[in-house]
């Protein structure tokens, strides 16, 4: 779901992200990738806490979305190794908006956060939340299913998101109707 906002700095950031990959340029936006967060809603989770698998996945999705933005040409992705400390202590989704904070002192202009919900081994999502690091404002939010907890699974729900979400062309863009 795409949200409007007053004001040019964040029109410009979404600008950003549908400018076809050929026309990035040196001035393109930065965007601060923190890494992504479990909500453990399952009984599994209950009784047996964090689990190893999804913990290293967790990491290989906040670097699968890095990686992808900075393929894309359309985004300048920095480094969160002077924050990711107090990153990784905060619950980035409650914590009042420490996200947008972190981001400024990385001189970021954008801050995506994001979680994997688990319901149950067999029912999963992929939730990413994009906010303009100026304003603190949610600039889009975007969610995807998965069925299966394996590693397949994360990446692909996360690579759909990315592909026909985040970077599809004219994602957000007001259309004629």
């Amino acid at each position: 779901m795409m949200r409007t906002f007053r004001g040019l700095q964040s029109v410009a950031l979404v600008a950003a992200l549908v400018i076809p990959a050929g026309a990035a340029r040196a001035d393109s936006p930065k965007v601060a990738v923190f890494d992504f967060e479990m909500i453990d809603d399952s009984l599994q989770g209950e009784v047996s806490g964090p689990r190893a698998d999804e913990q290293a996945r967790l990491k290989r999705v906040g670097e699968q979305v890095r990686r992808t933005l900075a393929e894309s040409g359309k985004l300048t992705v920095v480094d969160i190794a002077p924050v990711a400390a107090a990153a990784h202590g905060s619950n980035l989704q409650a914590c009042g908006g420490c996200d947008v904070e972190f981001a400024r002192r990385l001189g970021a202009d954008l801050a995506i956060t994001g979680t994997v919900q688990k319901v149950s081994n067999l029912i999963l999502n992929v939730n990413f939340y994009l906010h303009d690091a100026h304003t603190g404002q949610l600039v889009t939010s975007m969610s995807a299913d998965m069925r299966g907890n394996t590693d397949e699974s994360w990446t692909r729900a996360t690579d759909y998101l990315l592909r026909n979400r985040l970077l599809a062309p004219n994602y957000g863009a007001p259309q004629a109707r």
